[in-house]
Order: structure tokens, then C-alpha cells, then sequence
């Protein structure tokens, strides 16, 4: 009789969870550019490296609630309702990811 080993058995699939990182880099690059504003613009107000603003909105970095908070600030937008945005990002991206499980 063949017993059955944890390592012996097949992940399951998961669809993969958006991390905070990258819905954050998101809603800011879409306020930036609903302002028309440019990486560099935005991110000498914010005093960070266009580079650094760049890797933020694509989510490749995780920035600190300080950066953050500057790079909301340069943007007109409190570290509050920053959150709050990518917090309702986070909830339709469950839901969507819900939904297609479902379909």
C-alpha cells in the first residue's frame, strides 16, 4: 500500500493575490497622470529620484508610509485618502478575482 506524502502532492492553483505595493503604485501613477504631470515633476516636489517614483508606481518597491505621505503630499492628497483608494482597489480586485473563481 502506497502512502501518500505531503511533498508528494500538487499545489493547487491559485489565482495570485495583488499585493498592497502594486495597487499603491497604480493609484498613484493615476493621479499623476490625471494631473498631466511628469515622474520628475511630481517626484523633485516629493524629494525622491524620478527612478525611485518610477519603481513606486510600477510596484517593484515598497516605500514607507514617509514616502508615501511625501509623494501623496506633492500630489495634493492626504496618506487618508490615498489609503482609502487603494484599500477600494484591494476590495474590487477580491471581488473580481471572486467572481472569475465563480464563473
Amino acid at each position: 500500500m502506497s502512502e501518500s506524502r505531503a511533498d508528494d502532492r500538487q499545489p493547487t492553483s491559485h489565482p495570485r493575490e495583488r499585493l498592497w505595493r502594486e495597487l499603491v503604485g497604480e493609484q498613484l501613477r493615476e493621479i499623476r497622470q490625471d494631473r498631466g504631470e511628469t515622474l520628475r515633476t511630481v517626484a523633485g516636489r516629493a524629494d525622491v529620484s524620478p527612478q525611485y517614483l518610477s519603481e513606486i508606481e510600477r510596484g517593484s518597491k515598497e516605500p514607507s508610509s514617509e514616502i508615501l505621505a511625501a509623494i501623496g503630499g506633492s500630489l495634493d492628497t492626504s496618506l487618508l485618502d490615498l489609503t482609502t483608494a487603494v484599500a477600494q482597489r484591494l476590495t474590487t480586485s477580491a471581488s473580481r478575482g471572486a467572481f472569475a473563481l465563480a464563473a
